[in-house]
């Protein structure tokens, strides 16, 4: 095809490539930009809630010893559920995602769920 645009138009096959690299080299530096930001982003993310965590933890360490036992208690299993929880919620999340990576390698569709079963009413009781 680039040898019947170049007879219709002298380095037009030239062009249309350069125009192919310069478009790959731009989609690659957004992709990497893009990439990079939400690095930073997580990163972020994972710092901010590291010192809320350990801000709720001192706190609820500070009021068991001001004796107040059921408030220090509460923030104490907050903060420890919320760190286990996003845990869990992590590598829950990454390997689904490697999950359907693995499925899209192997060209298998995603797995769909199953169908509801239809139910018959009971039968009416005969009266007596």
């Amino acid at each position: 095809m680039l040898v019947e645009y170049n007879r219709a138009f002298p380095g037009c096959a030239e062009r249309i490539v350069a125009m192919a690299e310069e478009q790959s080299r731009h989609r690659q530096g957004l992709e990497r930009a893009a990439l990079e930001g939400n690095t930073c982003l997580a990163r972020r993310g994972q710092m901010l809630g590291f010192i809320l965590a350990l801000v709720l933890l001192v706190g609820g360490v500070w009021l068991l010893h001001e004796d107040k036992a059921v408030s220090g208690l509460l923030i104490i299993a907050i903060a420890l559920s919320s760190i286990l929880g996003t845990a869990w919620y992590g590598k829950k999340t990454t390997l689904e995602e490697l999950r359907q990576k693995l499925r899209e390698l192997e060209g298998t569709p995603p797995p769909q769920p199953p169908a509801p079963v239809a139910s018959t009413p009971p039968a009416p009781r005969p009266s007596n």
